[in-house]
This record gives structure tokens, sequence and C-alpha cells, in this order.
């Protein structure tokens, strides 16, 4: 029964009495009796009572409403408020439950074409930089050697100096276009590309140990692009914001796919703000239907998971 005809049923059910008691026996006298008074007092009050349960029980799906809206995140996709009530909450709940539907596949669909176009403006930088910056580098690199041989003694110091930024400098050129274009993914598949990244990463401060297993199902180029990148930036926050000596990168079967597992000893997530890498892991994770958690690690630190279902993953 709608909200309305509940009211409506409600009110008039006390109307009737009302008449009904005005045009039959009873009276009131003037002045009126305690008794009488009495009467009238608890009669109102069952009929606002029963007014503000009526109320009370068909609002409750809308403050529910209310509560699912507030907590809605197109990034964490799935929940929706459940649908009961009277006929209009209901309608108006799965009408909510509907636009979110279409919301989340707009902006599914969305992230993906920015994030494929993403994809291809960092190929697109790594080949300029590799292929003009990195070959204007090294022909510097060979001039300098050229010159190094001519010069004086005196100066041989600083020619020398100025080989060795310029090396340094080609050195980070190609760092950079590595990250930006994982070319060993493309050539070497996951696992190589998994290993290269651990050793990347590891430093004189921070250790990263990789761990791959022989027997996963195949996944499709997209689902390894997702697992590289969630690795990456994962790697990356913990090189820049955990203050950890040991990290871990691993990638395993489970129960309905395959999960990668980022683990570190750092400081852990504590009161900080999810920032943009966090939010373009989870973009990535929503374009193969996968799903992202971060949470503290067993003893300190933090664990970032990215789980991908076979369905999602495997290759047709």
């Amino acid at each position: 029964m709608s909200l309305f005809w509940r009211i409506f049923s409600l009110n008039a059910a006390g109307l009737i009495v009302a008449a009904a008691l005005l045009l039959g026996p009873v009276t009131v006298s003037t002045p009126v009796l305690p008794a009488e008074a009495l009467v009238v007092v608890a009669g109102l009050a069952l009929l606002l009572a029963a007014n503000a349960m009526v109320l009370r029980l068909g609002l409750v799906p809308l403050r529910r409403l209310g509560r699912a809206m507030a907590t809605a995140d197109l990034l964490r996709p799935g929940a929706r408020a459940v649908v009961a009530g009277p006929a209009e909450a209901a309608e108006l709940i799965t009408t909510y439950n509907t636009m979110l539907d279409r919301l989340e596949s707009e902006r599914a669909a969305g992230a993906a074409r920015a994030l494929s176009a993403q994809e291809r403006e960092r190929q697109r930088i790594a080949r300029e930089l590799h292929d003009e910056v990195g070959q204007t580098l090294t022909a510097v690199l060979l001039q300098l050697k050229r010159v190094a041989d001519r010069v004086p003694e005196e100066l041989r110091a600083e020619v020398g100096q100025a080989q060795e930024a310029t090396r340094a400098g080609l050195d980070e050129i190609r760092r950079i276009a590595r990250r930006l274009r994982p070319g060993v993914l493309e050539e070497l598949g996951l696992v190589s590309a998994l290993r290269s990244l651990a050793a990347e990463f590891t430093t004189h401060g921070l250790t990263v140990r990789h761990h791959v297993a022989a027997d996963l199902p195949a996944l499709t180029e997209e689902s390894e692009l997702v697992v590289y990148r969630v690795a990456q930036e994962g790697l990356t926050n913990t090189a820049r914001h955990a203050r950890a000596d040991r990290a871990e990168v691993r990638l395993q079967p489970c129960a309905d796919g395959v999960e990668l597992l980022v683990r570190d000893n750092g400081k852990g997530l504590g009161s900080a703000q999810q920032g943009a890498g966090i939010r373009g892991m989870r973009e990535r994770a929503l374009l193969v239907g996968a799903d992202l958690s971060l949470a503290p690690g067993p003893q300190e630190g933090t664990d970032v998971r990215l789980r991908i279902p076979v369905a999602a993953g495997g290759r047709s």
C-alpha cells in the first residue's frame, strides 16, 4: 500500500469513528466532565500515535536511501539501496538503483577511454624520449669523448664531469621511458615485467622481492597491463611515502581468478587521504572487473590486493 493510502485510511477511520460518536448516543456535557475529557484526549492521543507510526514506518526506506546516496562511491561499485517500504518509496529507490547502474557503466566506459588515451600518450612520450632526447644525449656523450681525447690535461677533469652528468641524464631518460612504456611487458611477458619492476625499485634503502606462481591462468593483455600498472603504482607509493626497507610483489591464483599482492613493512596507511595514484589504481581495476583493496599488513605496513576474476581476466 502506498504512503498516501496508508495516511488517508488512518485519518478516514478516525473521522468516521468521530462522526459515528457524534451521531450516536454519546454526548458531551457542558461543562465537560472529567471522564468525557479523558475519553476525548485518549482518542486524540491514539490517532496521533497511529499517524506518527505510519509516517515513521513509511519514511524509514527514504532515510536508508539518503544514507546510501551519501556513501555511494562509483570507484567501489555494486552497493545498492534495499528496495522496501511503500510504493512511492520503493519506486524511488528502484529509480535510484537504476540511475547508479547507468552512472557506473558510463564512468567505466569513460575511464576506459581516458586510460586508453593515457597509455597511448605514455607510449608516444616514451618513444620521443628514447628516439629524440636519448639519441641527442648519446651524440653529446660521443662528442664529449672525442673532445676529452684532445683537451689539455688541466681540463680533462671538467670534461669527465660533463661526461658523467650526460651519462647520468641518459640513464634517467631511459629509466623514465621504461616506466612510461613497459616494453618488457610487451616483449617478454608479465613475469619478466614484474621481475624487472622489482629490480628497478630495489635500491640501497629498499629491497623488493617478487614471486610469481607457475600455474597462473591466462590473462588478457588489458589484465596484464592493469596488474603491471597497479604493481608499479604500489611500489611507487612504497618508495615515496611508506618509509619501508622491505617490499614484496606476489602474483598467484586465488579461488576465483588471480591475485596480486604488493606488501611493505612501512608506516601504513594511517589517516592519509587517498590521492590520485590510488584512485587511478581503482579505475584501472574497474576496467577488467577486478577488486582492489588496501589494508594494513599482518604486522605493519600496507597490503595492496588486486583480484581479477577468471571470467574477466581469462583469454577467450
